[in-house]
């Protein structure tokens, strides 16, 4: 081989890396709760757009909203009762949509952490000698 000294053996390695699969399952799951919280958030928002613009209720995607939102609120409708009703809609579809992407930074870190491995770890290979 070009730039290998004769009297050098030549070693081919291969390396296994048994945590491959792991990482992979929970960047999956990572990004499936990503995902879904954030859309749960998007919604949310949507709703409160829709509220402060005076969108018809009783269109199609209005309504769809309103139902996806009102499911997704984590029961913080009449959390908060301000005089104007658009106003409570903007802080308690609001409030939601904050606890959704914290909760989905919290479930992704804790999963990140105890679930994939550790940085220190050892790894095991076989080493073939031709």
């Amino acid at each position: 081989m070009p730039g290998i000294p004769a009297d050098e053996e030549v070693v081919h390695e291969r390396v296994t890396d048994t945590d491959a699969s792991r990482n992979r399952a929970v960047g999956m799951v990572c990004s499936l709760i990503t995902f879904l919280c954030g859309l749960f958030a998007v919604v949310l928002v949507a709703k409160i757009i829709l509220t402060l613009a005076d969108a018809n209720p009783s269109n199609g995607f209005a309504s769809f909203v309103d139902k996806f939102s009102s499911a997704v609120s984590l029961g913080f409708d009449g959390l908060f009762t301000p005089a104007s009703e658009k106003i409570g809609v903007l802080l308690n579809y609001g409030m939601a949509a904050i606890v959704w992407l914290l909760i989905g930074a919290a479930l992704t870190y804790l999963i990140r952490r105890f679930a994939a491995p550790g940085p220190r770890r050892e790894v095991r290979y076989r080493r073939s000698v031709e």
